[in-house]
């Protein structure tokens, strides 16, 4: 049998990658590399890895998720009219390039992965149907494909009321690209998937805090803060794509509160 030598996760995940379809049994040896112990080698080995979809992925929150993607070590693919612009990213299991309202360029994207995670928005605040458009190839494609997770953003605006003034003139600068979003969820709801649809408010480009709330079945945030940084929404997104958690959910997505501090001679629970 011929040895083969991997010096980073990354080379191991492409060669599995390119021989999973063809390779009758896998024998892996783990040793410290200079150390002179020989490696030790097991009968059978299996490396199960998250294959997961991006669809949207050279928007913002799409590159953060793919960022993330990769830091956990999921095998990511990308699907995007702009290639061009993940030139720079490493470790992606695919790139694909097309149309997302077609169903023949989605299916690519779509094939052989474990989750589809929706990340499309709007451009510009005139009347569009490229939200509804795509997810519609998206779940034909999923069907196709026999893929059963189905993570889908949409927005927070288009039945929360708080906070009142702001969220009110979002919704009505917005009025035309959100009606699209409605149509988009009425299409999830309907698929016959295992999707979870994720509201979040306002999005800002700080670092990850680790607090994020979440509450299902609700049309509104009962208090603030009204916002989430990218980073976090992205984490939130992976989270719920590799899990059964908030199957057939709407789920509002925000920054946690901060936890106070203990005052001076306060006693904290452990």
């Amino acid at each position: 049998m011929k040895s083969t030598f991997f010096t980073n996760p990354t080379g191991f995940r492409t060669w599995l990658e390119r021989h999973h379809g063809t390779a009758t049994e896998l024998w892996v040896g783990f040793h410290k590399r200079d150390s002179g112990t020989p490696p030790e080698r097991t009968d059978s080995a299996r490396a199960e890895m998250k294959r997961i979809a991006v669809i949207g992925s050279t928007g913002r929150t799409g590159r953060r998720v793919l960022d993330e993607g990769l830091r956990r070590e999921y095998a990511m693919t990308a699907f995007t009219r702009r290639p061009e612009e993940l030139a720079s990213v490493q470790g992606l299991r695919e790139v694909v390039a097309g149309d997302g309202r077609r169903g023949e360029d989605i299916q690519r994207a779509v094939s052989g992965q474990d989750a589809i995670i929706s990340i499309v928005a709007p451009k510009g605040r005139g009347p569009t149907t490229v939200m509804s458009d795509v997810m519609r190839a998206v779940i034909d494609g999923m069907h196709a494909s026999g893929v059963r997770r189905l993570v889908a953003v949409s927005a927070s605006a288009i039945e929360g009321r708080r906070p009142w003034i702001a969220i009110n003139l979002v919704r009505w600068l917005l009025r035309k690209p959100y009606a699209d979003f409605v149509r988009m969820e009425r299409i999830v709801a309907d698929s016959g998937l295992d999707w979870t649809i994720v509201r979040p408010p306002l999005l800002t480009n700080g670092p990850a805090t680790g607090r994020v709330r979440m509450e299902a079945g609700k049309e509104d945030l009962a208090h603030g803060p009204y916002h989430i940084c990218r980073a976090d929404l992205a984490s939130t997104l992976l989270d719920l794509a590799v899990t059964q958690r908030h199957l057939e959910d709407v789920v509002l997505v925000s920054e946690g509160r901060k936890r106070p501090s203990p005052r001076v001679g306060e006693i904290v629970n452990p």
